[in-house]
C-alpha cells in the first residue's frame, strides 16, 4: 500500500470510521478536510440500484446549482448566422459554424459545453466519433440541442449540468468548490440528489439510492447518510 502524507492522515483522522454523516454535516466536513492548496472541486458520488446495461434503468437527468459549480464553462454555439447575435450577448465563448466543424475536425476540443440547433445537427452528427468520446456531443435530452440558444448558454453560465449514470451503477458530478459556504454545497448537493430521486426508473426494484459519497479534489470520501436527505 501507498503511504499516506501528513496531510491525508490529518483528513482521515478528522472523519470517524463507519459512521454516516448527514448532508449537512458532510457539506461543513469536507471543507474541514481538503488540504489541497488551490480551490478544489466538490463532488457527489451516488451509487443507485439499477442496472444500466437494459435501457428502461438508464438514470441520466439535468439539474440546476442554485449556487453554480463555481467553474468558468467554456461554451461553443454552432448555429446559424441569424442566431449569433444572441448566442453572443448570452455569453458564448465562441459562436459560429462550418468553421468550427472545420477546427472540432482538426482535433481542436477546447471548450466544456457545446449546443446547436436542430436545423445543423446533420453536420454537427459527424462530429460524433470526436465529440462523443469527450462528453461533447450536443443532446436534446440535455438542452444542449435547440432553437433557443440564448437561453440555452445564460442556463449553462448559471450552473446547469447534466449527470448519467455509469456502467457500474454510479452517478458522479461536481457540486461546487471548497471555497463556497457549507451552507450552499449542501443546497447544491440537495438538488442533484432530490433530482436524481425524480427520475427514479419505474424497473428499478430494491433500494434506490445505495450510497451517497462526498468528496473534494484528493480528500478521502465521506458516506452521507441517505435517510438524511430530505426528498429522497
Amino acid at each position: 500500500m501507498a503511504r499516506l502524507t501528513k496531510n491525508q492522515k490529518a483528513a482521515l483522522s478528522k472523519i470517524e470510521a463507519g459512521k454516516a454523516y448527514s448532508l449537512v454535516e458532510a457539506a461543513a466536513l469536507v471543507k474541514d478536510i481538503t488540504m489541497a492548496k488551490f480551490d478544489a472541486s466538490v463532488d457527489i458520488d451516488v451509487r443507485l440500484g439499477v442496472d444500466p446495461r437494459k435501457a428502461n434503468q438508464m438514470v441520466r437527468g439535468i439539474a440546476t446549482l442554485p449556487h453554480g459549480t463555481g467553474k468558468t464553462v467554456r461554451v461553443l454555439v454552432l448555429c446559424t448566422p441569424d442566431k449569433e447575435e444572441e448566442a453572443k450577448a448570452a455569453g458564448a465563448d465562441f459562436v459560429g459554424l462550418d468553421d468550427y466543424i472545420s477546427k472540432i475536425e482538426g482535433g481542436w476540443t477546447d471548450v466544456d459545453i457545446i449546443i446547436t440547433m436542430p436545423s445543423v445537427m446533420a453536420k454537427v452528427g459527424k462530429l460524433g466519433r470526436i465529440l462523443g468520446p469527450r462528453n461533447l456531443m450536443p443532446n436534446p435530452k440535455t438542452g444542449t440541442v435547440t432553437t433557443e440558444v440564448g437561453k440555452a448558454v445564460t442556463d449553462v453560465k448559471g450552473g446547469k449540468i447534466d449527470f448519467k449514470v455509469d456502467k457500474t451503477g454510479i452517478i458522479h458530478t461536481s457540486v461546487g468548490k471548497v471555497s463556497f459556504p457549507a451552507e450552499k454545497i449542501y443546497e447544491n448537493a440537495l438538488e442533484v440528489l432530490q433530482t436524481i430521486a425524480k427520475l427514479k426508473p419505474s424497473a428499478a426494484k430494491g433500494t434506490y439510492f445505495k450510497s451517497i459519497h462526498i468528496s473534494s479534489t484528493m480528500s478521502p470520501g465521506i458516506h452521507v447518510e441517505t435517510k438524511s436527505v430530505a426528498g429522497i
